[in-house]
């Protein structure tokens, strides 16, 4: 076994970025006397995995929620599928690199062919496929047209360009997060960064619509990174941001950002409240706001002065970052969804993994709000705390 992974291995690395599909696809023919190998990329809105092709497309997308293909990638472990006509055994295989999901690599055998001590093999290959797109997205377009079901607006092209991922994982940690509408967001963004004793979470609440708000949070995010790079504490951080923010706009325009630092050793957690993103926090089965000393939007004022404040989180904590856009939603009754609606979604998804919330508590958005209209950006990311394990 160890050799047929190093050859489909060797087969991965050595083609073009463009090629990756039928690079596996003949390895994993030639190794293992696969018939079919099919790669499929989930969409920006999360709810269907697309077939990778050459253009045009011509393959259906299937659904994230009842396919089978959907059921590996939901529980983000293999799921084996058998027919009968032809007989032949498939293997459905998540596709995620350090818990950003990607897809799902999907591969057939004839039924007589399948061992069952390959699938640990097949797991691994797709682990691998999945950091060869990682890789390759930097030299070719392929695997970002398909997972697209429509056409992005410039300003969602750039935001969705801005993420670090979707979700990822650690030992301490779980981060999942999503941004809606999918395919034409404006100014709400997040952004991560991990380290070997912490971590940085950024959630945004852009001002504006269009290009104007993409390229507001554009500014402050890279000015974020700018700064948190040059080994800055989180409070000048702001700071930087702040005056690149005012430097450009003149307090014209401003944006709402959360800023937090965790420090992995004993969940201590540093934190900027400049606007309207907020927080709430599941912990024991209790749903609840996080009360913070709110300061200026980075941008509003010339040399805004930003003091962190202190909380900690727990093992098993759930946090819950959302946006205006999420919890000043109203129902066709006037309810705001904070006021009711937001915690009973928090418990209902509490069994999920932190990548599945966000979209799961979306849905729940969807029904308050009714047949209104849209008109905002939603945001939402999910962090769950495991801690450090002494």
């Amino acid at each position: 076994m160890a050799d047929r992974f190093a050859a489909v291995e060797r087969a991965l690395r050595g083609a073009a970025p463009h090629e990756l599909l039928d690079a596996v696809r003949a390895a994993l023919k030639e190794q293992f006397e696969a018939i079919t190998v099919t790669l499929l990329m989930a969409d920006y809105a999360m709810t269907i995995l697309q077939p990778v092709d050459v253009l045009p497309y011509t393959a259906e997308p299937v659904s994230v929620h009842t396919s089978e293909e959907g059921r590996a990638f939901g529980a983000q472990q293999p799921h084996i599928q058998t027919s009968d006509h032809p007989p032949a055994v498939t293997a459905h295989l998540p596709v995620t690199v350090r818990g950003d999901r990607l897809g799902v690599l999907s591969v057939t055998f004839p039924a007589g062919r399948y061992s069952p001590e390959a699938l640990p093999v097949l797991e691994d290959i797709a682990e691998v496929l999945g950091h060869e797109i990682v890789v390759a997205e930097r030299d070719t377009d392929l695997y970002l047209q398909a997972r697209r079901a429509d056409r992005l607006t410039l300003a969602a092209e750039m935001q969705w360009q801005l993420l670090p991922g979707r979700s990822c994982s650690r030992p301490e940690y779980a981060l999942g997060g999503q941004l809606e509408p999918a395919y034409a967001i404006h100014g709400d963004n997040f952004d991560w960064s991990a380290a070997a004793d912490h971590l940085t979470l950024t959630v945004t609440n852009g001002m504006g619509e269009g290009i104007e708000a993409a390229l507001l949070t554009n500014l402050a995010i890279n000015a974020l990174r700018n700064a948190r790079r040059a080994g800055l504490s989180l409070a000048d951080q702001a700071c930087l941001a702040d005056q690149a923010i005012y430097g450009q706009y003149r307090g014209a325009v401003h944006l709402s950002t959360l800023l937090l630092r965790f420090r992995l050793t004993d969940g201590t957690v540093e934190i900027i409240d400049a606007g309207s993103p907020k927080i709430w926090r599941l912990r024991e089965g209790l749903v609840e706001p996080i009360a913070l000393e709110a300061q200026l939007p980075l941008g509003m004022f010339e040399d805004t002065v930003y003091v962190a404040q202190q909380f900690h989180v727990a093992p098993g904590d759930r946090l819950l970052f959302v946006s205006d856009g999420v919890y000043d939603v109203a129902s066709p009754a006037g309810e705001r969804y904070q006021e009711r609606a937001l915690a009973q979604a928090v418990r209902a998804t509490r069994f999920l993994p932190s990548a599945q919330v966000p979209r799961a508590v979306l849905q729940e958005l969807a029904g308050h709000r009714g047949q209104v209209p849209v008109d905002d950006d939603a945001m939402i990311v999910c962090l769950d705390w495991q801690g450090r394990q002494p």
